[in-house]
């Protein structure tokens, strides 16, 4: 079942000091998604991943909440892996989310790549 829609957060939210050599505001990354009235979150983080079901009211907007709270949202455009292994990686934030997307970009290794990588993406989709 494909999400009817597809958010990855970038954050400048982390408690570990070697990200702090990262790129101010892409120092984290995590994906959210929602299938009708139903959002998803799943966050690879330093010593587990967590992917939790995120209980909403009515019309309330996540992606913009997120923005005001400083991070930035990015909408992806949705379509299906392609069935083949992945090259093997080191697991981070920004592999969990390339694997989530199905991307095969083995040379996309900080939020920032992903954030310019996806934002070229989307301009040539539109």
């Amino acid at each position: 079942m494909m999400p009817d829609e597809i958010f990855v957060v970038f954050t400048d939210q982390t408690d570990l000091w070697w990200l702090k050599f990262l790129r101010r505001g892409f120092r984290h990354c995590f994906i959210i998604l929602r299938f009708a009235d139903i959002w998803i979150s799943m966050d690879a983080l330093a010593h587990k991943t967590e992917v939790m079901r995120i209980d909403l009211p009515d019309g309330f907007n996540l992606p913009k909440w997120l923005e005001s709270q400083g991070d930035l949202v990015v909408i992806c455009p949705k379509h299906p892996a392609k069935p083949q292994a992945l090259w093997p990686s080191i697991f981070s934030c920004v592999e969990a989310v390339k694997r989530a997307l199905g991307l095969r970009e083995p040379f996309i290794l900080t939020p920032w790549q992903l954030y310019k990588f996806l934002k070229t993406s989307s301009e040539r989709t539109s």
